[in-house]
């Protein structure tokens, strides 16, 4: 009789345990299959599109008109505004968030820290359209200042704005990397001599470097996928240019657009948000797997 309570507790146990297994096997799945709903969702309409419209003018065609009378396919244009405008946000975001993440890391005290982090994720928390339209009404005009023949409707606002948008994440990822860095790695650079910048930047940084270069591609992966700020203050006109200062069109902005409704359902204008989006998520995996080789690099070379 004594061990049957026993009993009863390690079969509750078991139980639990199984239930729990069962749960996290549930939501792992669910990422998974959410991601090939996805990409089934992006094919079957890009299959749709590739029907009528060659691949091989998709990807050399240098135009993209496909609301005008005689509609062209590049997506040149738009994978232009898009890297542009990531190149410009990234030129601001990595310096930034980089030397944000040296100091909460390593000279913040940790009453700093406490005030310096919720500004940072109360600032990844503003909805982007204020973003939008703080580019349009508050950095083109201030860039105006310095750059008087700067169009209304440019990707270099928009670009620095998103810029100001992923600082937050690339700035906390980035500090978890550091901090996860073993104190025997300072210890041992203070007791050669080194000052507290040069172990910032000669031990810590490097050894967390594999955190960091995630920070950046999640950084990056964001930049790319921004949606309203590009579209509010870039201009929405499919340049092919490489010149931040004029109007140009990203992926997400085109998408955007035409999803609003206005074009019939079926039709191959509303079929090419699909090519469009393929591409989006192409050009994003690029990143991600250029990440993934990077972090597998610096974790085997630390």
């Amino acid at each position: 009789m004594a061990g049957k309570p026993r009993d009863f507790t390690k079969r509750q146990l078991r139980i639990g345990e199984a239930a729990i297994e069962a749960v996290l096997f549930v939501a792992a799945a669910a990422s998974i299959v959410i991601t090939a709903a996805i990409l089934y969702v992006l094919l079957e309409g890009s299959f749709h599109f590739f029907a009528q419209v060659p691949i091989s003018t998709f990807l050399t065609d240098t135009e993209w008109t496909p609301l005008f009378e005689n509609p062209r396919y590049g997506i040149a244009p738009l994978l232009a505004g898009t890297l542009v405008a990531t190149l410009v946000a990234l030129t601001l975001a990595v310096p930034v968030g980089l030397l944000v993440a040296i100091y909460l890391s390593e000279f913040a005290s940790p009453r700093a820290r406490e005030t310096i982090k919720p500004i940072l994720e109360l600032l990844a928390g503003v909805p982007t359209v204020i973003f939008g339209y703080f580019a349009l009404q508050f950095v083109t005009p201030m860039l105006k200042q310095i750059i008087p023949d700067l169009p209304s409707f440019n990707i270099l606002s928009a670009g620095l704005v998103i810029g100001i948008l992923i600082i937050p994440y690339i700035a906390s990822v980035s500090e978890d990397a550091m901090r996860a860095v073993p104190n025997a790695l300072r210890e041992g650079a203070f007791a050669m001599g080194a000052t507290r910048l040069e172990t910032a930047f000669g031990v810590v940084t490097p050894a967390a470097f594999s955190g960091i270069a995630g920070a950046f591609v999640l950084g990056m992966s964001r930049a790319v996928g921004e949606t309203m700020v590009v579209a509010i203050a870039g201009g929405q006109q499919p340049n092919l240019t490489l010149d931040p200062t004029q109007p140009a069109a990203t992926i997400t902005a085109y998408i955007a657009q035409v999803a609003k409704g206005d074009l019939p359902h079926k039709s191959l204008e509303y079929y090419s948000i699909y090519a469009a989006g393929l591409s989006l998520l192409a050009l994003t995996l690029v990143f991600n797997l250029v990440a993934f080789w990077l972090n597998r690099k610096y974790r085997e070379a630390y």
